[in-house]
């Protein structure tokens, strides 16, 4: 491909991407395929002469995007958003075309320095103290990691080497190798999953600290639990706390935290993945106060901030922490200003990302990014009052940012089989969190283009009516997940019931009623297109064969 082909090729990808996203909620959000579906679908070896661009590009709608979890598609409700905007392409278009690895200042002088402008930038968009700031009198700074995994391991890790060294400085017949035995780590009992992950590749202990009834950790419960392991003889030496928990977007208690932090000589990292990227909205501000105690602080702008995965933000209070942890110094990397731009992560080689930040930050300005983040945030709100006014369902956290968790009154068999039936029809995709033993649903609001029409219509409601349905005293309901009719506020037990007059919603416009002459329901499908549900109920009866009814 020469440069004339791939301006023409350049525009052809343009307008296939305009037009994927322009019409991404046409196409299921979750795809129905089984695992291992492509591989039948490709050749076993590379070609050996080279294809036709027109038919990667077929191949890619034929194989590729049946496979795809549609991300961006405003019906997709799991996990976190994915940032995505059309800034944030082409300056990753840009970044490829570019080509530069930034391992140092001289590896790429504009890489290097537009990072820790644009760190700066986004530091005081949050307002952080002055000594996360680099272009200040402090000895902080910021830098960008992939994810907040990673962010998350080099605190552990900085923190760690700290650590052996101070205990060394006093004690300096013992070995690093007994230390490293006594050290020990904390974090929440909901802290992701990396954070643990991190004390594994760390080589130390990490408790979990219980949390309140808002699922968030104070200062009480992590002070009784030092108390202990200090008279053990352990060493607690880092404390990760989590702002905007991943199973429901709870909020450590870091102004209580962080003092017992300070005083106990421990760092305190504090992980925002999700949340951070509202604090630059001064009403959520306050929610990181207490930052001042932290060591060091990290979130995803690639998941809030329009900003493409992967860029996750750092900063550490004294960057000297980060630099002595990792300094290596190899001849080929030496230059005259060795000292500058390096040895803040754990890859060598770094993309320049921070180009996503620089455009996204000038063609959507303060004020639009703060726009994006409310109107999620108001979407939340608006998904939460349909499930209060749903006597069916509950809300088990305090919604306070784009996240909801909610579940049906009842089991958590029922709600895994609500979660199945969801999956199933591909409409909208969620996924569940556990919270007090109970199984939960996650309803986070991620795509950009997600309106109040997409919350409203999607088939959460319609897929629990085939579940339980509140009914009046002469309707009965089924939970499928017994197999009889059972009795909780919104459905009645009875063990057998020969006439039996069900009630379904559907679409929160209307409903069907109809009597069906059984002695149970063996299978009860559902399959949702938009708001055009078709339902099928399969009924076993006493006097004859199952039979399929289908009712349009």
């Amino acid at each position: 491909m020469d440069a004339a082909e791939f301006r023409r090729r350049g525009r052809e990808m343009v307008d296939y991407v305009a037009d994927y996203l322009e019409n991404i909620e046409q196409r299921p959000v979750y795809p129905d395929v089984e695992p291992g579906y492509l591989r039948s679908l490709i050749p076993t070896e590379a070609p050996l002469e080279p294809d036709n661009y027109d038919d990667i590009i077929k191949d890619v709608e034929r194989i590729i995007m049946p496979g795809v979890t549609h991300w961006q598609s405003p019906y997709f409700f799991a996990y976190f958003p994915a940032a995505s905007s059309y800034p944030a392409m082409l300056a990753d278009m840009l970044c490829g075309a570019i080509g530069c690895i930034g391992f140092s200042w001289a590896a790429s002088p504009a890489c290097t320095e537009l990072e820790t402008v644009m760190l700066d930038w986004l530091g005081k968009m949050l307002k952080l103290p002055e000594h996360f700031i680099a272009g200040t009198h402090g000895h902080g700074g910021g830098v960008i990691q992939s994810t907040a995994s990673e962010a998350t391991l080099m605190s552990l890790l900085a923190a760690r080497c700290k650590a052996v060294r101070r205990v060394q400085e006093t004690n300096p017949e013992r070995l690093e190798a007994e230390v490293l035995s006594k050290l020990v780590a904390y974090s929440s009992e909901q802290a992701h999953s990396s954070v643990e992950r991190a004390s594994l590749i760390g080589g130390v202990m990490m408790r979990k600290v219980p949390t309140d009834n808002t699922y968030a950790v104070g200062g009480g419960m992590l002070k009784k639990m030092l108390e202990e392991d200090r008279a053990a003889g352990l060493i607690p030496f880092y404390f990760c706390a989590t702002l905007g928990t991943t199973s429901s977007c709870a909020f450590d208690h870091i102004t209580e935290l962080g003092p017992i932090c300070n005083e106990e000589n421990m760092w305190m990292h504090i992980d925002a993945a999700y949340a951070g990227s509202a604090f630059i909205c001064p009403e959520f501000r306050p929610l990181l106060n207490g930052i001042e105690f932290a060591d060091s602080f990290n979130f995803n702008p690639h998941k809030w901030l329009l900003i493409n995965f992967d860029c996750s933000t750092m900063w550490v209070k004294k960057r000297q922490d980060i630099i002595g942890a990792f300094k290596v110094e190899p001849l080929y990397l030496k230059h005259e200003n060795q000292e500058s731009g390096r040895h803040w992560q754990i890859p060598l080689g770094r993309r320049f990302r921070s180009l996503k930040m620089w455009f996204v930050f000038r063609l959507y300005g303060i004020e639009g990014l703060q726009a994006h983040i409310r109107k999620q945030v108001v979407l939340a709100k608006e998904f939460e009052s349909l499930v209060r006014a749903d006597k069916r369902f509950e809300i088990c956290a305090e919604v306070v940012m784009g996240l909801v968790c909610f579940r049906l009154k009842g089991s958590n068999e029922l709600n895994q089989l609500l979660l199945k039936r969801i999956t199933e029809s591909r409409t909208i995709h969620l996924v569940p969190c556990q919270l007090s033993g109970l199984f939960v649903l996650r309803f986070a609001v991620c795509s950009r283009v997600t309106d109040s029409g997409h919350v409203q219509h999607s088939s959460i409601f319609r897929s629990a009516a085939m579940l339980s349905s509140p009914v009046s005293s002469n309707h009965c309901a089924v939970d499928p997940c017994e197999n009889n009719l059972t009795q909780n506020p919104n459905v009645y037990e009875r063990k057998e019931c020969r006439m039996s007059y069900f009630t379904f919603s559907i679409c929160n416009f209307f409903a069907i009623d109809f009597d069906v002459s059984l002695t149970f329901i063996v299978l009860f499908v559902l399959q949702s297109f938009r708001c055009e549900p078709i339902l099928s109920v399969y009924a076993a009866s006493m006097s004859s064969s199952p039979t399929w009814v289908g009712l349009l």
